[in-house]
């Protein structure tokens, strides 16, 4: 079938793509693409946009790419108004209490920090009009040709698109599908953690307490008063792949690694043992030489997870997914995912270096290093800084011309 404008004359097909996974990076990809002229695919394994989850940050060069979304204004009022960040001994007695921007290097009434469920919502509502959706489903296989890339999906189903793009996290099938294993590309940084929610019966309200012993800590954040996020994280010098996909062996490691631990862990560990929504993951990073090859690219954290430890996931799968689909914009694919990588490369690794070496980490594995931590946290002031840090806003965002 030969395509026409409303005049009757012959108009180009719109370029197609298929974006695997719907949290962050794939909506904002969607959003963009479908604005710079292509007809846009999303597909999901979950049979929904997820909702809930824990609070996440949005800082520097990320902030302008909701604000250019149209989003911006709902986040704001879904802003966590995060008061204080109170750090404890192994006894339970105070450190020091600080505003948490002073450890996150966010800026007060300027960064956001929301549920990431309210951020997949607002994203999924910017776009779910314009482009198609597939929920309940995935991709089964990938197969390269000079016109495109068939796609097979679990479902049954199959097609073919002009580009697949990956947004589907740090375990990436379709990263696994193009570049292989991810074990070449995964940087284990010497930890583990697990999130969930519990109740809050603490008194807590709008602010995070946390207790350190050397190797291990806990943390409770309540984001409003009925319910805090659990936090726990422990030093492991290897990963431990036999509980990575099995909740019980993951539940048995953190019995056995906080068995001795006091202050408020015991009812943690209880609260985690029964919890619906356990998270347990390594904390790492994904770094790749390269993030596309052929008509495939990657974005988010399948293609550059930071890790937690920097703050600035959220932010980079943002900044990464504007960028990648501003590059492919008016270009062929070849030269606009080049232009993705000269672009956007600097400022990805900017914000990947920004996990802590030396002494005085946040989580720190020897008691000497966990006393020059602390002495570091008095010496902050708990007025939050006026600047962000530079690496959260060193991309200033181009402008991309929009499909006529």
């Amino acid at each position: 079938m030969i395509r026409t404008d409303r005049a009757g004359l012959p108009t180009t097909p719109r370029r197609t793509v298929l974006i695997s996974g719907a949290s962050v990076a794939g909506p904002v990809l969607a959003f963009w693409l479908h604005r710079y002229g292509y007809e846009v695919t999303v597909v999901e394994k979950a049979s929904a946009p997820r909702s809930g989850g824990y609070p996440i940050d949005i800082r520097g060069t990320a902030l302008e790419v909701i604000r250019r979304m149209g989003v911006l204004p709902r986040l704001q009022d879904a802003h966590i108004d995060l008061r204080r960040l109170t750090f404890l001994h192994s006894d339970g007695s105070e450190v020091t209490s600080l505003h948490p921007h002073a450890i996150t290097g966010g800026v007060e009434g300027r960064d956001l920090e929301v549920r990431r469920g309210d951020l997949t919502e607002a994203l999924h509502a910017a776009v779910r009009d314009d482009v198609e959706f597939l929920f309940d489903d995935s991709i089964r296989t990938l197969e390269q040709h000079g016109h495109g890339v068939d796609v097979r999906f679990h479902g049954g189903g199959a097609r073919t698109f002009d580009l697949v793009l990956g947004a589907d996290g740090t375990h990436s099938q379709t990263r696994e599908r193009l570049f292989g294993p991810e074990e070449q590309f995964h940087r284990y940084l010497g930890y583990c953690f697990a999130v969930f929610t519990m109740p809050n019966t603490f008194g807590l309200s709008y602010e995070t307490v946390m207790w350190n012993t050397p190797g291990r800590a806990a943390a409770l954040y309540a984001v409003g008063d009925d319910e805090v996020h659990a936090f726990l994280n422990f030093a492991q010098p290897e990963p431990p792949f036999h509980a990575f996909g099995d909740p019980a062996a993951q539940r048995d490691l953190l019995t056995t690694v906080f068995a001795d631990a006091g202050w408020e862990v015991p009812g943690m560990l209880a609260a985690a043992r029964d919890s619906s929504d356990l998270f347990f993951d390594a904390v790492s990073q994904i770094r790749m030489p390269r993030w596309s090859s052929g008509r495939v690219a990657l974005a988010g954290d399948a293609a550059y997870a930071p890790s937690f430890l920097t703050g600035q996931g959220t932010s980079l799968a943002l900044v990464g997914a504007y960028m990648l689909a501003g590059s492919l914009a008016g270009r062929d694919h070849a030269e606009g995912l080049a232009a993705y990588e000269e672009s956007t490369r600097g400022f990805v690794t900017m914000n990947q270096d920004l996990v802590g070496r030396g002494s005085a980490t946040l989580f720190p594995v020897t008691a000497d290093a966990l006393q020059q931590r602390n002495d570091r946290l008095r010496s902050l002031t708990a007025v939050p800084p006026k600047e962000g840090r530079p690496a959260h806003s060193a991309l200033t965002l181009p402008e991309f011309a929009l499909a006529t």
